[in-house]
């Protein structure tokens, strides 16, 4: 494994890793979401009403869709990136 293979594999590695630990900041849902349910309460009447809040929360699916594409590129750099048994002697 040369350089350019090690900085390759380090990269993929971080990106996978800092997709998951930003899923696990935003509080582990399955799915993503760009809106979320809110319960308002009226001070005046007492009553609640729910509301739909623009509000975007990381899911599981983008992350496992940024790693799988990066892991896919980052196979083919790798691949490419291989030292050729001709530059070798």
């Amino acid at each position: 494994m040369n350089k350019k293979q090690k900085v390759v594999l380090v990269t993929v590695l971080a990106i996978i890793v800092l997709s998951l630990v930003v899923w696990i900041a935003s509080g582990t849902e399955i799915f993503t979401k760009t809106q979320v349910l809110v319960e308002q309460k009226d001070e005046l009447f007492g009553w609640t009403e729910k509301k739909w809040v623009d509000k975007f929360i990381w899911g599981l699916d983008l992350s496992g869709a940024i790693s799988g594409i990066s892991f896919l590129i980052g196979a083919i750099l790798f691949f490419f990136f291989r030292t050729k048994k001709s530059e070798r002697n």
